[in-house]
């Protein structure tokens, strides 16, 4: 007997969402899309997905809408509206919000819509746009516990299982996914300003880097992320450092909004920031190394 495999909605045909939906049409799954680029939907449309116009359409066709949009802004630009998801979605009908974004679109939802008994999860993701297109995203689910477990082979379609990972209530995937960036750009400022000292004080960049990692200040952004610059001088372009000051944006407003003082964090997002003003918003996220090479005066390379 075939399965019957639910009709995905999908909102936000980007770097990431290109490749999920992708994976989505791969796993079988019928899909209904929009963009507000007609093109980034060309080739899904070729494999079968249907062209929505607005979000409406897109909810009012789906049995569960997905969501992978740039900034929380976009996030309430597409629920509200005449032409909106929550315009066409069905009362007791299924949001999954994967974007990097905050709780507070989702929670005036279920404020404002409680009785229509809408089923909203929010799982953004970690993998970059390579992990989307490969379907190894790593995916952190905020939700109630038995409709992670009713969508998890819709997650499983765009992410490795093992680290498909349900981290608690409403809220919590989003709060996961901010802390993971935030660290991440953290260790990012802190190898580019290691490896810019060391060198500059005369060792080789090999042996620095092979001391690191043998040692207890070892992690995976100096093993393993930090080689796209290292070896091919690829600053990740597939992620703008826009969108990088954006995260680090929402990260800060978390801490101020729980109450916690973070003179690190300010200082990351900070050196960010100027990187995004020295080059560029569409500068890759780990473009901030360049800051340091250009102070030491020559590019960190192995």
């Amino acid at each position: 007997m075939t399965q019957h495999l639910p009709t995905v909605g999908f909102i936000g045909l980007g770097n990431m969402g290109s490749g999920m939906t992708r994976n989505l049409q791969a796993a079988g799954y019928p899909l209904v899309i929009t963009d507000l680029r007609r093109e980034a939907a060309d080739e899904l449309v070729a494999g079968g997905a249907t062209w929505a116009e607005t979000p409406a359409e897109v909810a009012r066709a789906s049995d569960l809408v997905i969501t992978m949009l740039p900034t929380p802004r976009h996030v309430e630009a597409v629920l509200h509206g005449e032409d909106g998801i929550l315009a066409g979605i069905p009362d007791g009908g299924t949001w999954i919000d994967m974007s990097t974004s905050v709780p507070e679109p989702a929670d005036a939802v279920r404020r404002d819509h409680a009785a229509r008994g809408l089923r909203i999860l929010d799982a953004p993701v970690s993998g970059m746009s390579v992990g989307a297109a490969n379907g190894t995203l790593q995916i952190f689910i905020g939700g109630e516990t038995d409709d992670v477990a009713r969508l998890r082979p819709v997650f499983e379609a765009m992410g490795e299982p093992e680290r498909i990972l349900h981290v608690g209530g409403a809220g919590a995937g989003y709060a996961v996914k901010l802390m993971i960036n935030q660290l991440w750009f953290s260790h990012l400022v802190a190898t580019a300003e290691v490896l810019a000292i060391g060198t500059r004080a005369g060792v080789d960049l090999g042996i620095l880097r092979r001391s690191l990692i043998a040692s207890p200040a070892n992690s995976n952004f100096l093993e393993n992320d930090v080689l796209s610059i290292l070896e091919h001088g690829d600053y990740d372009e597939g992620f703008a450092i826009a969108l990088a000051c954006k995260d680090l944006g929402l990260s800060i407003d978390l801490a101020r909004a729980v109450g916690v003082p973070v003179e690190l964090s300010a200082v990351v997002e900070q050196v960010y920031r100027r990187a995004r003003a020295s080059y560029g918003d569409r500068a890759g996220e780990m473009t901030p190394v360049k800051l340091y090479e250009d102070l030491i005066g020559h590019d960190l390379r192995l």
